[in-house]
């Protein structure tokens, strides 16, 4: 079997497509268009062309400016986040192991085709629908398109379908479809070309639906009043539309867009790459960790300390000692860190590097080569052991046996008491053990009846910094808990030492006699979950996430795939297997939790900055235009014109692109945020009447006392009101006291500060008569700016007695949320070429 070539593969691409089921290519057009699909929009502009043609071109031209100007805002940021998007996808690529020409190589996934030849391996995501030719004990979980928990088995002539994930074994086969024509390809593509929406985003959904409502009542409120009052139906329409306008949240999309894209940026600057923008607002979710041990809390360092005869004294290094039958036994460099471990000793030992307690002299003639390898069974968490069958110089064969010692110990004719009084001293002492047995003279690889040959002690002593880092998370509100193959005793050993209480230990053997209900009891009390298999660790993360919590996940191997598809957040490290890198949404640089931390603070910043936005409207933008519709049903003229609205929003808008920027008290960091919808419909109907108070004090004062006429009554009244609407935000940013507790970004001060400044300076423009404006004298502007600061004081008194309760805990899994995100790796490249220093993992 030798499989396709490039060239025949390019040849079949190019009739066939590529195996995509999405593009992330930012296109301007479409976001163009989610600029103008808004019916209000629309409205407006075809109001303001029949205002146009029937002679009002001034008023018809300065709308149709603004509302141009209001779109490009919108698409310039919008556009920006795409292109951020498009980058990202760039970065991030997913490749497959297939046979090309007869050698196996790595492709891109969406270079495949029917016709290729691909092998599968434990965690992959299968790549498309393959038919298998060859299989190895191989199942895969393909809940994402049946909902069916239990792994399927396969066989040779079955099809391992696209989308799904291997939990057992190994396979090879044939691509038989690709893309839009799999059956998780029609489901992907169907959905579209976005991802399923986060909670903050439904609640997100559900603020506009609130605010669209409230526009509704006031534009249909203000149309019927204006038409009572005998005004022109044309002016009528203009005015209730502007008013519409100003309530909606029409940069809602671009704030939430801007953020997320400037947070994948400096999280980029932090070490963390995110695969997917939304993964940040999760990361900020997180409320329980777990984590793998070795190279999170642990070095990673793992090293060979001593090699021991079953009664405990040291290996002399003969060829019936633990040293040379673990060397015998160990696969090539690169399969695992045991291994590893154990080829640095063997050539510390050949080439006089550091000694080795108890491995002795290895003589300069012996070497691994002078045994030949027969057969073997590698290492499975079933077993919880690796075997291997050898002929000898002189050819005598013999089974060797490694693993965890409980493993090996019970496979063996007999255990002198001292061998498990030794196991049980060296596990306390948190020391990596390896039991090693042997089985000579059998013609096959047989895993009983074994003599104990002795013990391998491995050291991997504890991360620098690591109990800071897991202070800062506790501090973040974040619970961390270990799963680990190791030892119970090893893992309890290591949470002494970096400080981390170990309230309860379950083993993988516990744990598999309690159902979900038991286990969802036992969880809250327990901190290390030990030799347990992956499909151990990806039942905890479920049942830990069924339970209500976000949940994430922290592992580099094969062994934690499972699990990080499970997970909230999958987090890996670029340095971790590819099949783990595939499974994440988040990518670390760097393995540190440290690192981690950063990111979850990331995501909370976030979310607080958008909060800001949307309390800054419900603050004081809803209450403007309320009392520019009540105004309007009670003065002899509009209180402002459509054109002034539009302005008004226009400039409150710009204000507001800064506020991803800002800075975050700590105590909004401190834990993860919900988005409570009850809490911003409880804000709106204290702030947003406080508002109009103030704007009506102003028209009473307008009115009454300076007795001014419609051009200086509206420039009064739009300086007085874009100043409340976005100073306010210096008022709602923080819980604590303004600029003396808590310092705005000096881009968001300096953002307001202009936009104040350009509405003050609007009605002295040398084209304000144009809109309608005149200019203010100093009494007015004295009154504007005292009605403006006793606002401002009194909206902070009553912000400090406005009590906040915590949201209900809601976790909606929208469906074929599974389905968006294991879609992400299968997406078309934007441009051919990719850049060199993209992240790149292996299916």
């Amino acid at each position: 079997m030798t499989g396709l070539t490039d060239e025949q593969a390019a040849l079949i691409r190019s009739e066939v497509g590529p195996n995509a089921v999405r593009s992330h290519r930012a296109r301007p057009l479409a976001v163009l268009a989610r600029q103008l699909r808004s019916p209000l929009l629309i409205l407006l502009l075809v109001a303001a062309a029949v205002s146009f043609f029937v002679g009002e071109r001034t008023d018809a031209v300065v709308i149709g400016v603004i509302v141009a100007l209001s779109v490009g805002l919108g698409f310039a940021n919008e556009y920006r986040a795409e292109r951020a998007v498009e980058a990202l996808h760039e970065h991030m690529r997913s490749r497959a192991r297939v046979l090309r020409g007869g050698a196996l190589v790595e492709r891109d996934v969406t270079d495949l085709v029917p016709g290729d030849v691909v092998q599968l391996k434990l965690g992959a995501v299968v790549p498309a629908d393959i038919e298998l030719t060859e299989v190895r004990d191989f199942e895969c979980d393909e809940s994402v398109l049946t909902g069916e928990s239990l792994p399927v088995r396969g066989k040779p002539g079955d099809t391992a379908l696209m989308g799904t994930v291997v939990t057992a074994g190994t396979a090879t086969g044939t691509v038989s479809r690709t893309g839009a024509r799999t059956s998780f390809g029609a489901i992907a593509a169907g959905l579209g070309e976005g991802h399923a929406e986060t909670a903050f985003q439904i609640g997100l959904r559900r603020f506009s639906g609130l605010l669209v409502w409230v526009a509704a009542a006031l534009t249909a409120g203000v149309f019927v009043t204006n038409l009572v009052l005998g005004r022109p139906l044309l002016d009528a329409m203009l005015f209730s539309l502007a008013i519409a306008v100003g309530v909606t949240p029409q940069l809602l999309p671009a704030v939430v867009t801007t953020s997320l894209a400037t947070g994948s940026r400096r999280l980029t600057k932090m070490k963390v790459l995110v695969k997917r923008l939304v993964a940040i607002e999760d990361l900020g979710d997180v409320e329980v960790l777990f984590t793998d041990k070795t190279g999170t809390l642990t070095q990673a360092r793992i090293a060979l300390r001593q090699a021991l005869r079953p009664d405990g004294t040291p290996d002399p290094g003969d060829t019936a000692g633990p040293f040379r039958l673990g060397v015998l036994c160990a696969d090539p460099r690169g399969s695992g860190p045991l291994d590893d471990a154990l080829h640095d000793a063997l050539h510390d030992a050949l080439h006089g590097g550091a000694p080795l307690d108890g491995a002795g002299a290895v003589a300069g003639e012996w070497t691994p080569d002078s045994y030949r390898r027969i057969d073997a069974k590698p290492f499975d968490h079933e077993r919880r052991m690796a075997s291997v069958l050898v002929e000898g110089p002189a050819g005598e064969t013999l089974t060797i046996v490694k693993g965890a010692p409980e493993a090996v110990l019970a496979r063996c004719r007999a255990v002198p008491g001292e061998s498990r009084a030794l196991v049980e001293r060296l596990f306390a002492e948190g020391a990596r053990l390896v039991a090693v047995a042997v089985r000579p003279g059998a013609p096959e690889l047989l895993e009983s009846d074994l003599d104990l040959a002795g013990f391998l002690v491995f050291s991997d002593p504890p991360k620098p910094g690591v109990e800071q880092a897991l202070q800062r998370l506790a501090a973040l509100g974040v619970t961390v808990k270990i799963l680990t193959g190791d030892h119970p005793a090893v893992a309890a050993a290591l949470c002494e030492k970096i400080g981390v209480p170990a309230a309860g230990v379950l083993t993988g053997a516990e744990i598999e006699g309690l159902d979900d209900a038991a286990l969802s009891a036992a969880l809250p009390a327990t901190t290390v979950f030990a030799r347990v298999s992956p499909e151990q660790k990806a039942r905890i993360v479920s049942v830990q996430r069924s339970g209500g919590l976000d949940v994430a996940y922290l592992g580099d191997g094969v062994n934690d795939a499972l699990a990080l598809h499970r997970a909230d957040v999958g987090i890996s490290v670029d340095t971790g297997a590819d099949v783990a890198r595939d499974a994440a949404d988040v990518v670390l640089l760097e393995k540190d939790l440290g690192v981690l931390a950063d990111g979850i603070v990331e995501g909370r910043r976030i979310f607080a900055n958008t909060i800001k936005y949307l309390l800054m409207g419900t603050a004081s933008n809803v209450g403007n235009m309320f009392s520019a519709a009540a105004a309007s049903a009670v003065l002899p003229f509009l209180p402002m014109l459509p054109s002034q609205v539009l302005l008004n929003n226009l400039l409150y808008d710009a204000s507001q692109l800064a506020i991803p920027t800002d800075a975050v008290d700590p105590e909004q960091l401190a834990r993860p945020a919900r988005f409570d919808l009850g809490l911003i419909r409880r804000f709106m109907l204290v702030f947003g009447p406080l508002s109009s108070v103030f704007d009506l004090a102003m028209f009473a004062l307008l009115l009454q006392v300076f007795h001014t006429e419609p051009p200086l009554f509206r420039a009064s009244w739009f300086v007085e009101s874009l100043a409340t609407q976005t100073l306010v935000i210096f008022i709602v940013r923080t819980r604590r006291t303004p600029f003396w507790r808590s310092r705005p970004a000096a881009a968001l001060a300096i953002a307001v500060g202009a936009v104040v400044a350009a509405g003050l300076a609007l009605p002295y423009a040398p084209f304000a008569s144009g809109l309608g404006l005149a200019p203010i004298p100093p009494a007015i502007l004295g009154t504007i700016a005292a009605v403006l600061i006793v606002y401002l004081a009194l909206v902070e008194a009553v912000k400090r007695r406005f009590r906040t309760v915590p949201a209900p805990r809601e976790r909606h899994l929208p469906p074929h949320h599974r389905v968006h995100r294991r879609a992400t790796p299968f997406s078309r490249s934007p441009r051919p070429g990719l850049p060199s220093d993209r992240m790149e993992s292996t299916m």
